[in-house]
């Protein structure tokens, strides 16, 4: 028993279970037994003794004998392979393969009346035209999987850009909350400057008129001590300085003053308090009609911090969203509109080969963008010297002679209208004319730049802002 090449199957057989050993250990006597069958033995015996020869021995574990495992393990496997590949009904090996069952059958099925009309061809070729298939099925999977990774790198890229954006909105709104608190800071000092000044003033003049008056009191007492001593004192001295004391009491004393307007002037330091400090900060704010909206922003465009200007820069690293504008050096406004009149003005004298104009949610945004009416786009621009076109389908070419620096987009919504107008002189200079189903969005591109070409920024203009007072 060196090897296992030359174990009959009579060797691998336990004397105790007569099935194929599992797991054999070797007695000292020489016999082997499976490992589960000797302990269940000596549990019932009561002693370690040998279930063939029965010598008891030493209380000590018994190896196992790996020669006869490992044969008894492979005879397992043979068998186990065997049955596989040989049918279940008629024992003989497996060699048709079976298309209406996909299984593979013996020539005993095929002839049979379960198979007999089925489509039958070798297990060699089956095998050939499975694997093509499974193989096709597996590329695809490969392709899925290859898809998920892109996808799932590509959302880890934005899970950082979110945070990064995150960051860069604390900043600003803290930058911007800074200016309003400094202002705010600057003009409560200012008030109690106010305030402390005319606190001064009027408690100096009220320190000066107290002390004229107590001067008075003091001298008016000093007259009326001394008349009472004389009156208290003998006639004949009385008489004497009779006409002193008459006329020290004709000393002309005047009535106090009515002192108007010492007191502090609440109602200049307090009255509405709060609408004067804000109508004081109309210089700080402004307000634009349109916001931009950097999710849509193509990589090229750099944004300001309160959204209102875009100019070309270096590319940058974005995620690309499905919101985001691929085909062209564009961003969109913010928000979009559904109904109603809407105005803005942009401010292009700086730009060059801008557009502007409005489109729709669904134009394609991806690769290259159609400028057509047709697909959802209503927008003038391409400016070179003093001609601007009118994307329309073909273009229209506008001419003016004067070049406006800042052209104002009036959008009617309900009635289907994209008016474009010099700022200047309210010339209208190109009307679209059509009808909106979707929800419109504000359009802005500064063309597309060789490097180092310089910025070309647009800018939307802010707006006038008035406060006003009502009775409602």
């Amino acid at each position: 028993m060196a090897t296992h090449s030359i174990i009959s199957r009579e060797d691998l057989i336990c004397p105790q279970c007569t099935d194929i050993y599992c797991f054999p250990v070797l007695l000292l006597c020489g016999h082997n037994v499976c490992k589960l069958c000797l302990q269940k033995f000596w549990e019932w015996k009561g002693c370690q003794e040998c279930p063939v020869c029965k010598v008891v021995s030493i209380p000590k574990r018994p190896p196992i004998n790996l020669a006869l495992k490992i044969a008894a393990d492979k005879y397992h496997q043979e068998k186990a392979k065997m049955s596989v590949e040989r049918c279940s009904l008629h024992e003989e090996k497996l060699t048709v393969y079976c298309q209406n069952d996909e299984k593979p059958i013996c020539l005993l099925c095929q002839m049979s009346k379960l198979h007999k009309v089925h489509e039958c061809c070798p297990l060699d070729e089956a095998a050939k035209q499975k694997k093509e298939d499974i193989t096709g099925r597996l590329e695809t999977l490969k392709k899925k999987l290859q898809t998920l990774d892109k996808t799932r790198e590509s959302w880890e890229r934005t899970r950082t850009f979110i945070q990064r954006q995150a960051d860069e909105n604390n900043r600003t709104i803290r930058e911007e909350f800074q200016k309003l608190h400094k202002f705010l800071f600057e003009e409560e000092n200012s008030r109690l400057q106010v305030l402390a000044q005319e606190v001064e003033v009027k408690v100096k003049v009220m320190s000066l008129k107290l002390d004229f008056m107590e001067k008075q009191i003091k001298s008016l007492s000093s007259v009326i001590s001394n008349t009472e001593k004389r009156l208290e004192g003998d006639d004949l001295s009385f008489l004497l300085d009779y006409n002193d004391t008459k006329k020290k009491l004709k000393c002309n004393f005047k009535e106090p003053e009515i002192i108007r307007d010492i007191l502090i002037n609440s109602a200049t330091h307090l009255a509405s308090l709060k609408f004067h400090v804000w109508r004081k900060m109309e210089h700080l704010v402004k307000y634009v009609p349109i916001t931009l909206d950097p999710n849509t922003a193509q990589a090229n465009l750099e944004l300001s911090e309160e959204l209102s200007c875009m100019q070309y820069s270096s590319q940058r690293a974005l995620p690309d969203n499905p919101e985001r504008c691929t085909g062209g050096v564009c961003v969109l406004g913010a928000g979009g509109f559904v109904s109603g009149k809407h105005s803005w003005t942009v401010d292009v004298s700086r730009g060059k080969d801008w557009y502007i104009g409005v489109v729709r949610e669904s134009i394609q945004r991806k690769g290259a963008m159609s400028l057509k009416p047709s697909d959802g786009v209503w927008i003038i621009g391409g400016m070179i010297g003093d001609v601007l076109w009118a994307q329309t389908s073909p273009r229209t070419r506008l001419e003016w002679k004067q070049k406006a620096e800042r052209i104002t987009v009036e959008l009617d919504y309900d009635k289907g209208k994209v008016a474009f107008i010099n700022a200047a002189d309210s010339k209208s200079i190109f009307t679209f004319k059509d009808k909106f189903t979707e929800r419109i969005f504000p359009y802005f591109s500064v063309g597309i730049h060789e490097e180092g070409s310089g910025s070309f920024p647009l800018a939307i203009c802010s707006q006038n802002i008035t406060l006003t007072v009502s009775d409602k």
